[in-house]
């Protein structure tokens, strides 16, 4: 959870630069300004029984989708607006933590669609299993979660779109890297719960965070 600033270690150096290395990895999208996000909670092939996302930024245009065929269907995939695979996020059976597992985008192996690569991006769960009807979640972007800090959390009410995501700094501090909030029609009126607005950081991998919002829907449909 989030705590209060304390004196920088050497793990805090070693953690904050594994951090950095596994986001390079993963990273296609950071900007050096703020950037303000819809979330559309909505598949963007429109058809009637889709469930998924659509992610348009400041200018209204797609960015980033999730076309899911099927409520039920296990294993999603985040893509850029033309349908291109970015990172396949998965759940992992029999977690008690509601855990799931961000993997390298997805390429076709003997007719079969399968991550680029066997070793997860990152990992987010539920802290406990005291936590299962509470909006919070933490991500370990070094793939084996242990007793270690995380390198991100989630904290507020997801399902109210009233929450944040923190990201670990050097010490045992956090600092703010995005934020999600109920989406205005105008100053009167604000929109239903599938559309909200998601704020992100400068310098912040706008592709691991969108991946974020999508584990953190499923993970709260708990």
């Amino acid at each position: 959870m989030c705590g209060t600033r304390q004196p920088i270690d050497d793990e805090g150096v070693e953690r904050e630069l594994m951090i950095r290395k596994v986001m390079k990895i993963a990273t296609t999208m950071t900007t050096k300004t703020m950037t303000r996000w819809t979330v559309w909670k909505r598949s963007s092939m429109g058809f009637v029984g889709m469930d998924g996302f659509s992610i348009y930024d400041a200018e209204g245009r797609l960015a980033f989708r999730v076309d899911n065929y099927s409520w039920n269907q296990k294993s999603l995939l985040l893509m850029d607006s033309k349908g291109k695979p970015l990172l396949s996020l998965k759940p992992k059976m029999l977690s008690i933590y509601d855990q799931w597992d961000a993997y390298e985008g997805e390429e076709e192996v003997g007719g079969h669609a399968k991550p680029r690569s066997n070793k997860p991006l990152f990992s987010m769960r539920r802290p406990s299993i005291l936590h299962s009807r509470v909006d919070m979640a933490e991500i370990f972007m070094n793939c084996l979660v242990t007793d270690e800090e995380p390198s991100f959390c989630v904290e507020g009410s997801f399902s109210s779109r009233s929450c944040k995501i923190l990201r670990q700094r050097r010490g045992n501090y956090k600092e703010v890297v995005a934020q999600i909030s109920r989406k205005k029609a105008n100053s009167l009126v604000e929109l239903g719960d599938d559309v909200f607005s998601l704020v992100i950081k400068p310098e912040v991998d706008c592709e691991l965070i969108m991946a974020f919002v999508v584990v953190m829907d499923r993970i709260c449909r708990k």
